[in-house]
């Protein structure tokens, strides 16, 4: 049982070394310490046989650690055995070619979603991809769409919410009535509620039990995506994609 234990916490402090790194920032053998609340020199010793696989990299120059390639393999691995995955990135890749917006699918993993694929269309391009990133459900379309799946018990959970902008969600009352919002609509939107200048809709994915598990968004420039005026014509159209990859993963409907 001792060495079961000291497997598991030597494991667990590898982990905790990774995501030090969640930030994309490089780091120091000290900045990873601190992060992964460990000593300095179980930091180094950690990083080097994390290095040895590939999965952290050192600049000669700087001597600082990022990620590395070798994860890139396991992570591709991961996302292509997604059914969500699967079913979903040719129709969005599809849908933002169409509308010129930029086309986003997020999988729910407990209180956050995390990006699984992101496309740009010609009206709204990005520098960078959002695959991998987690992403708050009380300041994105993308993310309000799943509250409806979850439990009032369960919404109080989130609290305290973090504000990322003056029109941030942050209080109970108004997260309650917004989730009722998107139930009744069945879908949701969100203006500057997360990053300054961008707009959203977006639609739960269900599985074959009728469980959120993910969900897709239409986003873009807020004067691009011009929500005052197109937002009853892109809830239909999110709302009918995410209707199609639900139907993908085997959703047929609720039982009669």
């Amino acid at each position: 049982m001792p060495a079961d234990k000291s497997t598991n916490q030597s494991v667990e402090k590898a982990v905790s070394v990774l995501e030090s790194f969640a930030d994309g920032q490089p780091l120091r053998v000290g900045d990873v310490a601190r992060a992964a609340g460990i000593t300095q020199s179980t930091a180094s010793r950690l990083l080097a046989t994390l290095e040895a696989a590939g999965l952290v990299e050192r600049d000669p120059i700087t001597t600082l650690y990022f990620l590395g390639s070798e994860l890139l393999t396991l992570a591709g691995v991961a996302i292509n055995q997604n059914p969500v995955h699967r079913v979903g990135r040719q129709i969005a890749q599809n849908l933002a070619s169409e509308l010129g917006l930029g086309v986003n699918i997020a999988l729910l993993r407990g209180a956050e979603l995390v990006y699984l694929c992101n496309f740009e269309g010609r009206n709204s391009p990005k520098s960078h991809t959002l695959m991998g990133q987690r992403v708050p459900l009380h300041a994105t379309s993308i993310g309000k769409s799943t509250l409806p799946g979850f439990s009032a018990a369960a919404r109080r959970e989130l609290l305290p919410l973090t504000a990322f902008t003056e029109a941030t969600i942050t209080d109970a009352v108004a997260l309650e009535r917004e989730t009722a919002l998107v139930a009744r609509r069945g879908y949701a939107t969100e203006v500057e509620e997360f990053v300054l200048g961008r707009a959203s809709v977006a639609a739960p994915i269900l599985d074959q039990l009728g469980r959120i598990v993910a969900a897709i968004s239409i986003s873009g420039p807020r004067t691009t995506i011009d929500l005052e005026t197109r937002e009853a014509e892109l809830a239909r159209i999110v709302i009918e994609t995410a209707d199609r990859i639900s139907s993908g993963l085997g959703y047929h409907g609720p039982a009669s």
